[in-house]
């Protein structure tokens, strides 16, 4: 490990020495509205080839600039051209700060020319960028755009559902997923109502989601990463959003506490304050009367941020949240979760090389707790908490970027229903990467990580590449691929579609694990491998269409040992105490097709998913619940009138039916509690003969949404927009939860109407 250290060091030293000597303009793209940093906007050096997208921060670098005058030209969408004539001296460091004034309309050639070139200047294999904008075209369901929503319209994505639905991810189960908001873990970002996440759309900037074969920069999830950014506060002028609706009800507030003057090019210190919720349980007894019951879900979502902004583009963030959720179904249960952090990110940017230093210090704590109906007396409950140190330095050249850093987290989890409940564990993660730009033609993303698991005891070498070639800037063909890991699992019920609960774990070591499949373990981490090709087509105008096929094989898996078997051979030949885990392995293949469409008003989503997932857990191959054969979502917006006030929005979704495993026969079984008594006159109970495990099929899934949106302008700065939409709009009946015993169905959310208002201030 030391020898690692010294050479990354010693190689750092190198490039800082060698990229010092280059001409470099360096700088950063802000909104002249609310000095908030704009993302992907195109810098380039008008008539050469010198050119650079903006970062998640706002931030550019164009270096090794041969002397001369230039003019440079930033463009971002939805604001003015900008222009200004600099002169590049030898060995020199140009900073420069440019805020782009708003777009009276809409430039949409500029758009498809910034969008273009960021598919040629990255790799984007397995990754879809998202952003507010975007959020603004699904159905409004509740009034408020919603990333949960949004996510179920990506490929690869599943949902199981409208009401305690998770999503599962190319294959990989949630707890394979991780989810960073501001770099913070979230444990559980998605509430029971399916429809909602615990990030407001308004507060973020940019989010990442990768499906597979993602980067050296992130550890310690084998599936994927889906990476949320939230901006600054409005560090000009106070402003806001009210939002209400006949789901729940939001609040919005920023500002300055330090003012930013543009003319000075001080520093500036602004505040963001979110804090939105549902009372459902009680307005659906009004709004929805014609329901069998009351909708008992209740959320409360807060998230509070101060952002200090240097004049050379340096800044550091403090930011906290808390998110809180309930559901009290009577017939079936009662079940609760909250997560709350506090933490901080900064951006450090060193006047004299081209170089910026990232790093996030956060504590996270997240506790649930589940009591069903029928177990009156069992209580389950879980905790997580702990801690993540990160550092990532970033050294720029040409069009090429080096990123070296670490990762260190601690946690503690508790989980009641296992054996030992208690777990201890710190993890340590090194990574390197190097992004290097062959003429706008290759692409090639190596990165290499380093994880160390100190609790297994186990180490892991995570080699990854990610790789581009621009045929011509219309077709492009792109390939990833590594191996990943992790020391996390945990424990649900695989007889359910739907699990409310999720209680977390770090893997268990090899004493706590039956060995009675063929392959032999020497530790209990976690594994997987990804493979990925795609093919990007932009040969139709204003459509650009992008088609991959995957692969992933897990092994090993730790999951819930449902055989109760022990850790050698089954109790009732040893006697043998039984295990709560055991291993499994398996694979998950498939292909995706998106199609988007954008032009003058009109958006149009297609995606078509295709997909297999198969597991073995050493005495059967079965199909986990979540194996969706297909999986279709079309979405449609379309905005018109002055300043495309009035917007209509549509999306469709089908799903072929999970997997669920049938109910061979009923018996009653008399209920006995020692050999001495009388069994033959005691109570029965209906007891269940369960056939081979999800060998049976779900019905179909498939929903329609709606929403209509109005907005009306009040002066420069305030805007009122109603809104009415409508989520399963034919009444479909959508299968949720089936009782084994007495063939009771609860289905999925049936339609329900939204009246909406939300003003903008």
């Amino acid at each position: 490990m030391k020898k690692i250290i010294f050479v990354v060091i010693l190689l750092l030293t190198f490039l800082t020495s060698n990229m010092a000597q280059n001409s470099t303009v360096r700088g950063f793209v802000y909104s002249s509205v609310n000095g908030e940093p704009i993302s992907y906007a195109t810098v380039q050096l008008q008539g050469t080839q010198y050119g650079a997208l903006s970062d998640k921060n706002g931030s550019f670098m164009i270096n090794n600039i041969p002397n001369g005058q230039y003019v440079l030209q930033v463009t971002g969408f939805g604001y003015d051209l900008f222009t200004d004539t600099i002169s590049i001296e030898k060995t020199i460091i140009l900073v420069k700060r440019y805020h782009l004034q708003q777009a009276s309309y809409s430039l949409e050639e500029v758009q498809i020319s910034a969008e273009g070139y960021r598919n040629i200047q990255e790799t984007r294999t397995s990754v879809i960028s998202v952003t507010p904008k975007e959020m603004s075209k699904m159905p409004s369901i509740g009034g408020q755009p919603d990333f949960a929503q949004y996510l179920q319209v990506l490929p690869g994505v599943v949902s199981t559902g409208d009401q305690g639905g998770q999503l599962y991810i190319r294959g990989g189960s949630p707890v394979q997923n991780m989810m960073l908001l501001d770099g913070a873990v979230i444990f559980n970002p998605f509430h029971s109502i399916g429809l909602f996440s615990v990030f407001d759309a308004d507060i973020m900037s940019t989010a990442n989601v990768y499906t597979g074969g993602f980067g050296a920069e992130f550890g310690g999830r084998m599936s994927s990463v889906m990476d949320i950014k939230t901006r600054a506060g409005n560090n000009k002028r106070f402003s806001g959003k009210f939002d209400a609706n006949t789901f729940g009800a939001k609040l919005l507030l920023e500002g300055p506490i330090v003012k930013f003057k543009e003319k000075n090019k001080n520093t500036s210190l602004s505040y963001i304050l979110s804090g939105k919720g549902s009372y459902l349980e009680y307005s659906s007894k009004f709004f929805y009367p014609y329901l069998e019951s009351t909708l008992p879900y209740t959320y409360l979502d807060l998230y509070g941020k101060l952002s200090l902004n240097t004049q050379n583009g340096t800044f550091l963030d403090f930011f906290g949240f808390r998110f809180d959720d309930k559901m009290n179904y009577s017939s079936i249960a009662s079940y609760n979760w909250n997560n709350w952090g506090v933490g901080t990110n900064f951006l450090i940017v060193p006047g004299v090389v081209p170089t910026t230093i990232e790093g996030c210090i956060f504590y996270t704590n997240y506790a649930t707790s589940l009591r069903e109906v029928e177990e009156t007396e069992k209580l389950r409950t879980s905790t997580i908490d702990g801690f993540t140190a990160s550092l990532k330095f970033n050294y720029f050249v040409g069009k090429s970027v080096f990123n070296v850093g670490f990762d260190l987290i601690g946690y503690t989890t508790t989980y009641s229903v296992l054996a030992e409940p208690e777990d201890h564990t710190t993890d340590l993660g090194l990574f390197v990467k190097y992004k290097y730009n062959f003429r706008d033609i290759l692409l090639i993303e190596p990165s290499f990580r380093l994880q160390s698991y100190f609790s297994v005891p186990a180490y892991s070498p995570e080699p990854r590449l990610s790789l581009k070639y621009n045929i011509t800037p219309k077709i492009r063909i792109k390939i990833a691929g590594g191996m990943y890991s992790q020391n996390f699992t945990s424990i649900t019920s695989d007889q359910d579609v739907v699990n409310f609960f999720y209680g977390f774990s770090s893997s268990p070591s090899l004493m706590q694990l039956p060995q009675f499949t063929e392959k032999e373990h020497t530790s209990s981490l976690q594994k997987a491998q990804h493979a990925v090709l795609g093919l990007e087509l932009d040969v139709i105008k204003y459509t650009s269409i992008n088609i991959e096929g995957y692969y992933k094989h897990f092994d090993p898996i730790v999951s819930a040992n449902r055989y109760q078997v022990s850790r050698t051979e089954l109790p009732s030949e040893t006697g043998l105490p039984t295990t709560d885990f055991l291993w499994e392995n398996g694979h998950a293949y498939g292909g995706d097709i998106t199609v988007k469409f954008e032009r003058k008003g009109f958006y149009v989503w297609m995606v078509y998913s295709l997909a297999w997932v198969i597991r073995n857990d050493g005495m059967v191959d079965y199909r986990p619940h979540f194996d969706r054969r297909h999986n279709i979502n079309l979405l449609f917006s379309y905005a018109w009138g002055k300043r495309n006030s009035w917007q209509v929005d549509l999306r469709w979704n089908f799903g072929s039916g999970f997997p669920f495993t049938k109910t061979q026969s009923t018996y009653p079984q008399a209920v006995v509690d020692n050999i001495n008594d009388d069994y033959i006159h005691s109570n029965e109970v209906p007891s269940i003969l369960l056939s081979e495990l999800n060998t049976g099929r779900l019905p179909n899934y498939h929903r329609l949404d709606f929403s209509v949106k109005k907005k009306f302008y009040l002066g420069e700065r305030n805007s009122i927009e109603i809104s009415l939409s409508a989520t399963n709009v034919y009444n479909y009946y959508n299968i949720f939860y089936v009782n084994r015993v007495t063939g009771n169905v609860i289905y999925q959310l049936p339609i329900l109407y939204n009246l909406g208002f939300a003003w903008s201030f």
